[in-house]
């Protein structure tokens, strides 16, 4: 999956430096056969599970600006598991940031309605319930307004976002909205669906809401 980033990374013109963060060497020697570079390890406070993206890309960020004795005014982060992106969609995010003076982009993609918040239950002690109760006025899927989540593809944001916002959102946000099949890959089903999805895939179309 690291060596997928590289080669996306080759052929997105708006990054000018790649960096991996882990704690782990067998990543870092994989990151850099992928031509990614390892300029600083991640510390144990901020590795591990529970750790949010925001502690790993302020300290990626500030790692690198010292290690490289210079300063970077947007921050990319690509996540492994989302190998199905393209350079083409990994630029439009870039692009959109840039010409839209947003805080942050992040890719989205459109939810199924089947999967919308207001048709999702709960079993508590065996009692079946809505997960919100306005779920109870919805009989058919025109009432659902349109919502959408993470894929994974990118999240591109200003370096004043993380250094002055202390956040990956931001206060004015952008949302690139793909219309392609993103997997996030989790299991070996995952890994199946993508090879599938692969060799069929088409160029992307995308939409700024």
């Amino acid at each position: 999956m690291i060596a997928w980033v590289g080669d996306v990374i080759r052929d997105v013109p708006e990054i000018d430096r790649a960096v991996v963060s882990t704690d782990h060497a067998g990543i870092a020697d994989a990151a850099q056969k992928a031509g990614i570079a390892v300029p600083f390890y991640r510390p144990a406070e901020i590795s591990g599970d529970q750790i949010g993206d925001f502690e790993v890309l302020i300290h990626a960020l500030e790692a690198t600006e010292a290690a490289d004795r210079r300063r970077y005014d947007i921050v990319v982060m690509l996540q492994p598991t989302s190998v199905l992106r393209t350079p083409h969609e990994v630029s439009a995010a870039i692009r959109m940031l840039v010409d839209g003076r947003w805080d942050s982009v992040w890719t989205v993609s459109p939810t199924d309605s089947k999967a919308h918040p207001l048709k999702q239950l709960t079993i508590s002690d065996g009692v079946l319930d809505y997960y919100d109760p306005a779920g109870a006025r919805i009989v058919a899927r025109q009432q659902l307004q349109p919502v959408y989540h993470r894929n994974g593809v990118a999240y591109v944001m200003t370096r004043a976002c993380l250094v002055e916002q202390r956040t990956i959102k931001g206060a004015r946000a952008g949302a690139l909205v793909l219309d392609a099949t993103h997997i996030s890959i989790d299991t070996e089903w995952d890994i199946a669906l993508v090879e599938l999805l692969s060799s069929t895939r088409r160029l992307p179309e995308l939409r700024q809401d």
